[in-house]
């Protein structure tokens, strides 16, 4: 949607919770000029995120703007489905009252509901912030693959997604979330996509952190949808500059132990694995060459090697990848929801929302993400590093 019809329906909808609110709130507190002028610095802050870099001018102003307009998003998403589970909640009052022939102090029982919707929206907001600005906690997960070779059986996966470094996460954050994953003393690490929010020139200092990831096999990362909305090309070419591998609807086969005086090649394939990562489901969209392909990751991989890991930023890439004969796929952008109650609308669009899921004979894990977009605030899907163990099935 174009930014001008978008500041036009966010101010509608301000306006409705101060019409539905503040009447209310008035009968029971001479404090409700607070929740309008609340409501109005929300409304003239939240197009700053989008704006703010064009004209603020200087860069410290045009980030303290995307940080106050990103705040005000995500407290006004509360304020407005509490309003409207507040207009519910009234309506089926009324309702009840209406056909139940009970008499209730209804201006009373409107003005405490009133109240109760900006403490709650900004409680919930607060408790949000702290989940998103700290440091992701570590998911262990261990992954049962049917005829798993005994050189493959405790090979660890350590999966970052959905970091989304921008206008308010930096340098020092993507530190903390290097430290964390080094600490694991993974196999190796996976980036499956939504890494950046901005271009190369705007966000190269604050990704470059990620060049200190450390894991026996290296880091492999695939391309997010956000990816090309910042300049796909650009950030590809930069990550591989870090050190890290990019895949491209393509693979690698991983010689997970030394196997130096094998005899035979079912010794050498014993402990071998093949990573492939497809570009972003969408990919499509901006650049056909980049069109995501399971099959074609899987060009001219080793027939005998039988464990097959793919990294695929959407989980609506399963089909096609459960088809390709992979065993395991790993993915994010969902981010759990992020927050109450948009992770009801995440099954609408995508097969899993977040965790371990079967699909035909592959699994499917769905990271809720390491970072978190647009309002720092996470309620109900807490960011996550992902360790994931192969096992063998029983």
């Amino acid at each position: 949607m174009p930014l001008p019809p978008l500041i036009l329906l966010t101010t509608l909808l301000h306006a409705y919770i101060g019409l539905r609110l503040l009447p209310a709130l008035a009968l029971l507190t001479g404090a409700w000029p607070v929740l309008l002028a609340a409501l109005v610095l929300s409304a003239a802050t939240m197009p700053l995120p989008f704006v703010g870099a064009r004209s603020a001018g200087r860069a410290p102003l045009a980030d303290g703007w995307k940080w106050l307009g990103l705040l005000c998003m995500g407290w006004f998403s509360s304020m407005f489905v509490l309003t409207m589970a507040r207009d519910a909640g009234l309506l089926l009052t009324w309702l009840a009252t209406a056909l139940g022939g009970w008499a209730i102090d209804w201006p009373r029982g409107q003005a405490w509901s009133a109240a109760a919707v900006p403490l709650l929206a900004t409680l919930i907001s607060l408790i949000g912030f702290f989940n998103a600005r700290r440091t992701a906690g570590v998911v262990r997960v261990d992954v049962p693959i049917r005829d798993l070779p005994s050189g493959l059986n405790g090979f660890t996966i350590a999966q970052l997604s959905d970091i989304h470094v921008g206008p308010t996460i930096r340098r020092g954050y993507i530190q903390r979330i290097v430290d964390a994953v080094n600490a694991l003393g993974a196999d190796m690490i996976a980036i499956t996509g939504d890494l950046v929010d901005g271009t190369v020139a705007e966000l190269r200092e604050h990704v470059a952190p990620l060049a200190g990831l450390r894991a026996r096999h290296g880091t492999f990362v695939v391309t997010g949808n956000h990816e090309y909305y910042a300049g796909a090309q650009a950030w590809i070419d930069e990550l591989r500059r870090l050190g890290l591998r990019v895949l491209l609807n393509e693979h690698v086969v991983l010689q997970t132990r030394n196997v130096r005086g094998a005899q035979t090649d079912e010794e050498v394939l014993d402990s071998a694995l093949v990573v492939a990562g497809v570009t972003d489901y969408t990919a499509a969209h901006f650049d056909a060459a980049h069109a995501s392909d399971p099959q074609r990751a899987l060009h001219d991989a080793p027939p005998l090697v039988r464990t097959r890991l793919l990294l695929a930023h959407q989980p609506r890439s399963a089909p096609a990848a459960a088809e390709a004969g992979y065993q395991l796929q790993l993915s994010g952008h969902t981010h759990g929801g992020q927050f109450f109650p948009w992770n009801l609308f995440v099954p609408l669009q995508q097969p899993f929302t977040a965790g371990l899921h079967r699909l035909r004979e592959m699994w499917v894990y769905t990271s809720r993400g390491t970072g978190y977009w647009g309002p720092p605030k996470r309620f109900g899907a807490p960011s996550e590093i992902t360790l994931l163990r192969l096992v063998p099935a029983a």
